[in-house]
């Protein structure tokens, strides 16, 4: 309220709107996968936040339906991509700093988002990261990595590109595409599959999001949120929908079984956000169960668990619950990254890890893994024979 004039008939004031003061989110994406990525989750009307999108490829930004868009590296790239080099993505976003520190500050949290393996994704995502960190805000990449007919040399360099971008990150959540073979059925067409990608990285941004700016019964403050993401490492996603009786402890359960999970469950995660979504049928005792048993299956008596309960009358009988769990290093993940979606496979998976380590016992592992080293270091100079790798 503002004083505007004082006269003989009294104060004379006008209501102005107040402040904005709720935290302010921003999703970026960068390069082809991620910007296909932010326009998926535009498609789906996502509430509260902010998209942008970041490329080296000019063609592939005009034929964007996300109308912020900003390119980077015109000068290195001439607005061609980045040929699948990293490196080039890199040096892209580093000649255009001060363009992306336009659209990370003033942000409370910013969501990277990108598909890893190529050039622009892989060599440029860190970049913006980093800035949009160095600048306060809550940073999370949610990436894709490639599926495993994109070939073993764009596998390798997401790996790389993953191990850069966390460093840079308060919580990476990685999805595997090959996990996704194990929910889409055969006969899904190549277009679909990558659009299932694209939906999975929606998802877990509107996980987090949900829980904090979409109106629902038990909302959580930003500062919660920020409290289990900040300095988190890694994080693992589940999701999954039920319905009929029990169906929210039902979804629990698939949810953090999902094959998406690539530690294999939430066991030993450090925080978990919870976002449970349900018609006003949605049950107290039916909340209360999903969420104790997502908390048990952390086995950790110190977790520390945010939820959100977002009401959806089209939801109907049916009830979504997304799980993030956080906490996880990049030891861990490492070592159950090879794992199979089955348990009775996954503990001899796990053994390989353990055995380079000491050097007594298996003098064949190492020589075994220094090809693979040399193969990395080679990798800029076979990119640069103009071969992209899909």
């Amino acid at each position: 309220m503002a004083l505007l004039e004082i006269n003989p008939e009294g104060l004379k004031f006008e209501i102005q709107p107040e402040a904005r003061t709720g935290a302010r989110f921003k999703v970026i994406g960068v390069g082809g996968g991620g910007s296909n990525a932010v326009a998926r989750m535009m498609s789906e009307r996502l509430e509260g936040v902010e998209f942008y999108i970041v490329n080296t490829d000019l063609q592939a930004l005009e034929a964007s339906p996300v109308p912020n868009r900003i390119q980077i590296g015109s000068k290195l790239t001439k607005g061609l991509g980045a040929g699948a080099d990293p490196e080039v993505g890199k040096q892209a976003a580093l000649e255009d700093t001060e363009r992306i520190v336009e659209i990370v500050q003033n942000t409370d949290m910013v969501f990277v988002t990108a598909g890893l393996g190529g050039g622009t994704g892989t060599g440029a995502a860190p970049v913006v990261a980093s800035l949009a960190k160095e600048l306060g805000a809550l940073t999370v990449a949610v990436v894709t990595k490639p599926f495993s007919f994109e070939g073993p040399k764009r596998r390798s360099q997401a790996e790389q590109g993953l191990t850069e971008l966390a460093s840079t990150v308060d919580t990476v959540i990685a999805i595997p595409n090959d996990r996704l073979l194990a929910l889409l059925p055969r006969g899904t067409s190549i277009y679909d599959g990558f659009r299932a990608a694209d939906d999975v990285l929606r998802q877990a941004v509107q996980g987090i999001s949900d829980i904090i700016v979409t109106p629902g019964l038990i909302n959580r403050d930003f500062s919660d949120i920020r409290a289990t993401m900040l300095g988190s490492g890694f994080a693992v996603m589940g999701t999954a929908v039920a319905e009929g009786e029990n169906a929210a402890v039902e979804a629990a359960r698939k949810a953090i079984s999902c094959p998406l999970l690539e530690e294999g469950g939430i066991n030993g995660a450090r925080g978990v956000l919870i976002n449970i979504t349900g018609s006003s049928r949605l049950g107290l005792h039916e909340v209360n169960e999903a969420c104790t048993l997502v908390a048990e299956a952390t086995n950790n008596a110190d977790v520390q668990i945010s939820f959100g309960v977002v009401l959806n009358e089209s939801m109907a009988d049916a009830v979504k619950v997304t799980v993030i769990a956080t906490g996880f290093t990049r030891a861990a993940a490492a070592a159950a990254r090879p794992a199979p979606l089955f348990a009775a496979v996954k503990e001899p998976a796990a053994e390989p890890a353990p055995e380079p380590e000491p050097p007594p016992p298996p003098p064949a592992a190492p020589a075994s893994f220094e090809p693979a080293a040399a193969d990395d270091i080679d990798t800029p100079a076979y990119l640069r024979k103009d071969r992209l790798l899909f």
